[in-house]
């Protein structure tokens, strides 16, 4: 992907990939060289590898809503490459390559140039940096549909009282 493509079109809401277990909707928070960052609804911010998206879809004439407000002063890693996003998360709980067989959850130990090792439960796994498509870490942000949220929590507490 192109960085001045992608530079037009941060702040917009894109779709990634066509379809399958990476593809996201999300605001284009940020582009750099070799990868781009994307806040969804599910999954808050994920930071993608550009070498391994085959598609980005914008629609122009009904652009997307996204149903969540962005904070203000939104805090995400920022990096100027891939490789320093990476090393950026380490020691932290993170989840690779979201969709999938391939998808990774722990607790990022060892980065270099070559491969990553993440400690999941008891295993330790060593995955080569080169299939890293995308990561993300805990931060994601609240839907801004809170009402709905909040009526169907105050039922459930109430059941549990009444209980």
């Amino acid at each position: 992907m192109n960085k001045d493509m992608l530079l037009s079109l941060v702040d917009r809401v894109i779709k990634v990939d066509r379809g399958g277990p990476e593809s996201r909707y999300g605001k284009l928070l940020a582009a750099e060289e070799d990868h781009f960052i994307l806040l969804t609804e599910d999954d808050g911010i994920i930071y993608y590898n550009t070498h391994h998206v085959k598609s980005l879809t914008v629609n122009a004439k009904n652009e997307v809503k996204l149903n969540f407000d962005i904070p203000r002063g939104l805090d995400y890693v920022k990096a100027e490459n891939f490789r320093g996003v990476v090393e950026k998360l380490r020691y932290r709980w993170v989840k690779i390559n979201r969709g999938g067989p391939e998808t990774l959850e722990g607790v990022m130990d060892v980065v270099n140039d070559d491969f990553i090792t993440i400690v999941s439960n008891e295993e330790i796994i060593n995955l080569s940096m080169f299939h890293v498509r995308n990561i993300s870490y805990g931060v994601k942000v609240e839907k801004a549909n809170k009402g709905k949220g909040n009526e169907s929590n105050k039922q459930t507490n109430a059941k549990k009282e009444n209980e």
